[in-house]
């Protein structure tokens, strides 16, 4: 099994161009489903869970060719198995994103209950429930959603909780419903509208994305489209706070600066010095160790739970004491043990870390439990005082590309070994 073996105390300096986005890339794969003619998609990241999706779309019967640069063509019209097997989707919970478009072209979708992360149990009743307003007939039965329909009515839908995948769901199978959804406490993330602008270009009729009420026209058939994935907000995060934990100085590229707002405003008041300039991000931390920030995570506009456990990791090495405070998965602490293991101070009170930065952290053997808990991980390596092996990195290969030469590239020594 792969590790990453990371020597600490090297201050990075340098460019990294950001990947698109994974969780905009997963659900547009799935929306390729709703298309009658192949789409040509862009800026598609070279991740484990991309290539799991691009392998469960052939099982249904897509053809799937990788073009270079990751351009990818997907052409669902000889989609032939209108299924989700259990073997694929219990490793990436993104897979429940075929459901909706399954139902809305085919009338018919058995998709296996999800895993994926250990963070929480992340539901699915919100995304039954709402195809249940929609027409259709759904049963769960031996670990599969087994949903039928003639074909989906426009319905309003109220979602109780926000919810990114249910957001999308509903709102690809809305896009060939008959007649008008809305969508009520709707995600609000850039991923969705992504989504959204993507169906748009294949001829679905969208209005509200990026707002909480999203409205739906029901349209007879969607046609293939050329779409480029927009950049990934918490790849460019996790490295501008790679720069910030080592005292260093890194710009990010080709990322969209209105998207990090949160973050950055966190990392500014860390003592980072933030430069914008149109689709380059820097953060310079040189000659200077960063403060403890207090944060709280919640849906977009707000602090996002995926760069959570990055800021632990930061504020461990920090002046001063931090409380970052988890609302959005109940589950999502499991790297403070690890970090505990390298001599973090953190204290957990039910849903917040209290975390005491020490002067430095050392190196030791380490397992990655989630992905963005891995990617902490890796950050705290950086900075540890000798070397740190992270285990168990298959995490880490479903969410960041070539993580290990992009940080090298900027002056780590990390590299990828074999048991």
């Amino acid at each position: 099994m792969n590790k990453l073996k990371i020597t600490g105390g090297r201050r990075l300096d340098g460019e990294v161009l950001i990947s698109g986005a994974k969780n905009a890339a997963l659900p547009i794969l799935a929306g390729c489903l709703l298309a009658e003619t192949p789409v040509l998609l862009r800026n598609i990241p070279h991740l484990r869970d991309v290539t799991t999706t691009i392998e469960l779309l052939s099982r249904m019967g897509v053809e799937v060719t990788v073009h270079d640069q990751m351009g990818i063509e997907v052409d669902a019209s000889g989609v032939d198995k209108l299924e989700a097997p259990y073997e694929l989707v219990k490793t990436m919970r993104a897979s429940i994103l075929v459901l909706g478009p399954l139902l809305a072209r085919y009338g018919r979708a058995d998709v296996s209950l999800p895993g994926g992360c250990a963070i929480g149990a992340r539901p699915v009743d919100l995304h039954v429930a709402g195809l249940r307003e929609m027409g259709a007939e759904i049963q769960i039965d031996n670990g599969y959603i087994r949903a039928r329909a003639r074909r989906l009515r426009g319905a309003r839908l109220v979602l109780d909780t926000v919810t990114v995948t249910g957001t999308e769901n509903l709102l690809m199978a809305a896009t060939l419903a008959d007649g008008q959804t809305t969508i009520e406490n709707a995600a609000r993330e850039p991923e969705v509208v992504d989504l959204a602008n993507f169906l748009i270009a294949m001829g679905a009729q969208i209005s509200g994305a990026g707002t909480d009420t999203i409205v739906v026209e029901g349209v007879d058939k969607l046609e293939g489209a050329e779409y480029t994935v927009l950049p990934d907000r918490i790849e460019a995060g996790t490295y501008l706070l790679a720069a910030a934990i080592t005292g260093g100085r890194v710009k990010v590229r080709k990322v969209r600066p209105e998207h990090l707002d949160a973050i950055l405003a966190k990392l500014r008041m860390a003592g980072a010095t933030v430069t914008v300039d149109g689709d380059t991000v820097e953060v310079d931390m040189r000659g200077r160790r960063p403060d403890s920030v207090d944060l709280r995570t919640a849906p977009y506009p707000g602090f996002p739970t995926d760069m959570q456990a990055q800021f632990t990791a930061l504020n461990a090495v920090a002046n001063g004491v931090g409380a970052i405070t988890e609302t959005v998965f109940e589950n999502r602490f499991m790297h403070a043990q690890e970090l505990q293991r390298m001599g973090a101070d953190i204290r957990i009170e039910g849903n917040t870390a209290i975390v005491t930065g020490v002067p430095r952290l050392t190196g030791a053997p380490v397992m990655a439990t989630d992905l963005r808990a891995s990617a902490s991980l890796v950050l705290a390596g950086l900075v540890a005082e000798g070397d740190t092996i992270v285990d168990r990195i298959y995490h880490i290969d479903r969410g960041y590309e070539r993580i290990e030469e992009k940080l090298s590239a900027l002056g780590a020594t990390i590299q990828r070994i074999s048991d």
